[in-house]
């Protein structure tokens, strides 16, 4: 299974989204939340080249946000990049 790193804020609701999706299939993911050091929101940017959380890392491959992770799970395609 390839790692899982979701870039967070606190309080955000798509951030919770996410990694409830996540729980639900069982699948370990690093969280890292970008309100505790300023410098972690410059490196998801630089990194993403978006400013929104969550941002969202499955192996090397960019899925960006919230709305993306759970377009991916709706055309069946979210299952086979966990597997991989």
């Amino acid at each position: 299974m390839p790692e899982i790193l979701i870039y967070t804020a606190n309080l955000c609701p798509y951030c919770t989204m996410a990694k409830r999706l996540f729980d639900r299939k069982g699948v370990k993911y690093t969280e890292i939340n970008v309100d505790s050091k300023p410098d972690l929101r410059q490196e998801m940017m630089t990194r993403t080249k978006r400013r929104t959380v969550p941002q969202i890392y499955i192996g090397d491959y960019h899925v960006g946000g919230c709305d993306d992770l759970y377009a991916l799970d709706k055309n069946n395609k979210l299952d086979p990049l966990l597997a991989a």
